[in-house]
């Protein structure tokens, strides 16, 4: 039980993570309104009873609002694709900072092509 509780709050937190990231790359494309709601559920961790008291909505109206503002960012996202791009830019510059670390400490010039390679692999993505 302990352990199921566990998965459920590491997968809230998941989903938050990732909706704040999304938030953070297309919230401009949601409405004043709409933004500022999502804004104070996602980011401030307001309850919906708290959002509903500061707008004058239903704690039903803040609830729907939230879910056609995640769908929409999610639909964004798998139309741009803006923060998988994002995700992979900064996995590639991760690698790229290693490695230059390894070839500081052991001179081995070997490795310089892998990032030569990951870096033209960012500059195709952009």
């Amino acid at each position: 039980m302990v352990l199921e509780n566990s998965k459920r709050e590491d997968d809230r937190l998941q989903e938050v993570v990732t909706l704040s990231m999304l938030f953070d790359f297309y919230g401009e494309l949601l409405g004043d309104h709409k933004k500022q709601i999502f804004s104070d559920y996602i980011l401030n961790d307001y309850s919906l009873s708290e959002i509903a008291d500061d707008t004058g909505l239903s704690r039903q109206g803040v609830h729907d609002i939230i879910k056609r503002c995640t769908k929409k960012l999610k639909e964004y996202e798998e139309k741009l694709r803006l923060v998988e791009k994002f995700n992979s830019t900064k996995q590639k510059v991760n690698q790229i900072k290693r490695i230059s670390e390894e070839i500081k400490q052991t001179k081995d010039l070997s490795k310089i092509n892998i990032v030569e390679q990951l870096s033209d692999d960012i500059l195709n993505d952009l």
